[in-house]
């Protein structure tokens, strides 16, 4: 009896493959679109909460609707160029800086803007978010606080695009719910580990069959879930009891970079990448033979932690000198 699932025969990542133009919309895009609407929606709520106002000022829809454009236009800045120069191995975004937003292959098919970075996102919407707050002089801790609940929700999208792309999927597993997907990196049906694996999984492997597509963690699924869902109700329950101004802000920041860091152990860091920081070598990537061994991400996400604890203690002496003030 198997014991995983097959990625489903029917998911491509065009909505409508083979149909002229419409066979360019794709559905990872489609999924930034849903959570962009989702963020707009729940920044929307918070502003009638009154989380936007100050003693002098309320928010209206067009500070929201700029404020939130801002934030779009350098996240999506910032995801495209960290992705590029720095989980690019290839050195040609360095060799053709202008091939880093141009949405074609080599072969002049369309591919969009494929290749995001969350980090890079993360960074560049800060900026934005930033900019926006100076420029209008409004409370730049206060917006944040409120748009990091936005983003939580909203990032849930984007990961469901990845699983529908079939892509940025986990390690080997023999859990139940392990999914054989399409382009994931196949074994030699000859190796005996490859064997006892499938056997142990349930997979059948038949005669004269020479590679083996194993199962993997869902990890675009882990972090939709955790990352998104749970973090961002974490996020939502204590908007109207967090004990000052930035709190949210640091409990996003540390709660994504504890949930990704874990999760990272789950799913397949870049292949040319590797690890980071290896502490047993010649470890492949497609197994998690050591928790010492750190990817990429798993770095970004210390550096998220530790940038959020300073943001929490920040935050709080501020808090305090207002008080005493």
């Amino acid at each position: 009896m198997p014991l995983y699932i097959n990625f489903p025969t029917w998911i491509h990542p065009e909505i409508f493959p083979g149909v002229p133009v419409l066979g360019m919309i794709r559905w990872y895009g489609l999924m930034y679109l849903f959570a962009f609407g989702t963020a707009y929606l729940v920044l929307k709520r918070l502003m009638k909460e009154g989380a936007l106002n100050t003693r002098d000022y309320t928010a209206t829809e067009d500070d929201l609707f700029s404020f939130i454009a801002t934030g779009i236009v350098f996240l999506l800045i910032g995801a495209r160029v960290f992705s590029t120069l720095v989980y690019d191995t290839s050195g040609i975004y360095l060799r053709k800086p202008w091939l880093i937003f141009w949405p074609f292959d080599e072969a002049g098919n369309f591919t969009g803007l494929a290749g995001m970075s969350y980090h890079g996102g993360f960074i560049g919407g800060l900026f934005g978010m930033i900019f926006w707050c100076l420029r209008k002089k409004r409370p730049i801790l206060q917006w944040i606080d409120a748009m990091v609940i936005a983003i939580a929700f909203g990032y849930t999208f984007g990961r469901l695009g990845n699983f529908l792309n079939g892509e940025l999927f986990g390690r080997i597993t023999t859990m139940p719910w392990g999914m054989v997907f399409p382009h994931a990196q196949q074994f030699s049906a000859s190796i005996p580990w490859v064997q006892e694996f499938a056997a142990e999984a349930g997979m059948v492997i038949q005669e004269g069959q020479k590679l083996v597509n194993l199962p993997r963690h869902p990890s675009q699924l882990y972090e939709a879930l955790f990352e998104g869902v749970i973090l961002g109700a974490i996020l939502w329950s204590v908007r109207n009891r967090k004990p000052f101004i930035g709190f949210t802000s640091a409990l996003y920041t540390i709660g994504y970079g504890v949930f990704r860091f874990v999760i990272e152990y789950f799913r397949e860091p870049d292949i040319d990448l590797g690890y980071r920081i290896e502490a047993v070598s010649g470890t492949p990537t497609y197994l998690n033979t050591s928790w010492l061994n750190i990817s990429t991400g798993q770095i970004l996400c210390l550096m998220m932690v530790i940038g959020g604890l300073l943001l929490m203690l920040f935050s709080w002496l501020k808090s305090r000198r207002s008080k005493d003030k």
